[in-house]
């Protein structure tokens, strides 16, 4: 399969982790917990952490949510997680980053939006003042434009120069190009009040799939600063899992993109990790990174009116859900690899053997045997009432036999 070739960006460290062209493309995600409740954020963050999260940012919008930044770091730092925390700011983001140093310090990064610090009302004085405390504590620095909050004084200028053109543009076109603009001018301004190009990360956030494509692709051609993608809200469930990978997967396999967040609308009660899960899968389905084993499984059709594949595809993407935080330590590699659950004859041998563990199950009908291949060999068939669970002893034998420190080529078989 082709490389594909991103574009040359500056690479920006943030904490442990580097973002930029010359770093894999970062997931990264954002808690929704009260800041203020250490010990509910702390979770949440080691939540994230533990799905994958490489960066997590957090509200930080009055006086005890920046009094409690220093406490909730140093709480996940006694939970072993490295993981940055970055600080998103908001209106008074000047006062609270001068008020309460501590919480300046604590912070790896901070999340400026230009459109809510007073850009283009009067002056750019509490910008400049958030930058001149990143500058002191050498923190790197997002400047998130978003088309909810975007600089009215500079979108009406541009809108009153089109509308005196002889062919003026559409309204549309106008909202990305100050996007754009706003942006660069905010980095411009950035660097000239003491930030290197190595401390600044830009992102122009919409929530529509094409207006992302579009402001992206003219934002990349025209600055070599790292770029954060998504949509600033993508929406609830499948809505907002289909429109986050048709808006990331054009920009990212046009090299575009060096860290990305999957805004979704979490149910209530629901899972905040679901959104860590949904960036990586859009990585690795565009085979840009990979996470975790990837299961291939068929979609059934007549000739599997049994569950049966279903209940053992599933029990199987869960026992790897599980399974992966510790596997990922002592197995590596093995995000790498491809198992195939397939639910008749039809194509479930052919799948079975492009995977490293495949099994076909018996569809309707059909001779109630089950054979699994390993490494494009028939390995052995499974029969009887426990099929899942001898599934799941080969599958763990081979992750410890061809990913551990004694790795074998041989199939490992603990079921004849």
């Amino acid at each position: 399969m082709p490389e594909i070739q991103r574009r040359k960006s500056v690479t920006v460290p943030i904490g442990q982790v580097r973002v930029g062209s010359s770093a894999p493309v970062v997931v990264q995600s954002m808690t929704n917990t009260d800041t203020a409740d250490i010990e509910s954020t702390v979770q949440q963050i080691a939540s994230l952490a533990r799905a994958g999260s490489e960066l997590v940012r957090i509200t930080v919008n009055n006086d005890d949510a920046a009094k409690a930044v220093p406490y909730i770091v140093d709480g996940i730092r006694e939970k072993g997680w490295t993981t940055p925390i970055i600080g998103d700011f908001h209106y008074n983001g000047h006062l609270l980053l001068t008020k309460y140093p501590a919480c300046a310090q604590a912070l790896s990064k901070y999340r400026i939006n230009p459109g809510n610090v007073s850009i283009g009302r009067k002056d750019d004085d509490n910008f400049r003042t958030m930058v001149e405390v990143a500058v002191k504590h050498q923190k790197p620095v997002r400047i998130g434009v978003n088309w909810g909050s975007l600089d009215q004084a500079l979108l009406t200028r541009m809108m009153d120069e089109n509308s005196k053109l002889s062919e003026p543009l559409d309204a549309r076109d106008v909202m990305m190009e100050a996007m754009v603009r706003s942006a660069l001018d905010n980095a411009e301004a950035a660097e000239r009040y003491g930030l290197r190009r190595d401390q600044i990360i830009l992102s122009a956030k919409v929530s529509g799939v094409r207006d992302l494509i579009d402001v992206y692709t003219a934002l990349a051609a025209r600055t070599d600063h790292a770029l954060h993608l998504g949509l600033t809200e993508a929406g609830m469930g499948m809505k907002g899992t289909v429109a986050s990978a048709a808006g990331l997967a054009p920009l990212l396999l046009a090299g575009i993109g060096d860290t990305i967040r999957v805004s979704l609308t979490p149910t209530p009660g629901g899972d905040r990790s679901e959104e860590v899960r949904c960036a990586q899968q859009i990585l690795q389905a565009l085979s840009i990174r990979s996470f975790a084993p990837q299961v291939t499984a068929c979609p059934g059709c007549g000739r599997t009116t049994s569950t049966y594949f279903q209940e053992l595809a599933q029990q199987v993407q869960n026992y790897l859900t599980e399974s992966m935080p510790e596997w990922k330590k002592l197995y590596p590699g093995v995000e790498e690899m491809k198992l195939a659950v397939m639910g008749c004859i039809v194509n479930g041998p052919g799948e079975s053997k492009h995977a490293n563990i495949g099994i076909s199950l018996p569809g309707t009908f059909e001779e109630p045997k089950a054979p699994v291949y390993i490494d494009g060999k028939l390995a052995v068939t499974l029969k009887g009432d426990t099929i899942i669970a001898d599934f799941k002893r080969i599958l763990t034998d081979y992750v410890a036999s061809h990913y551990g420190s004694g790795k074998s080529e041989e199939p490992a078989l603990t079921t004849h």
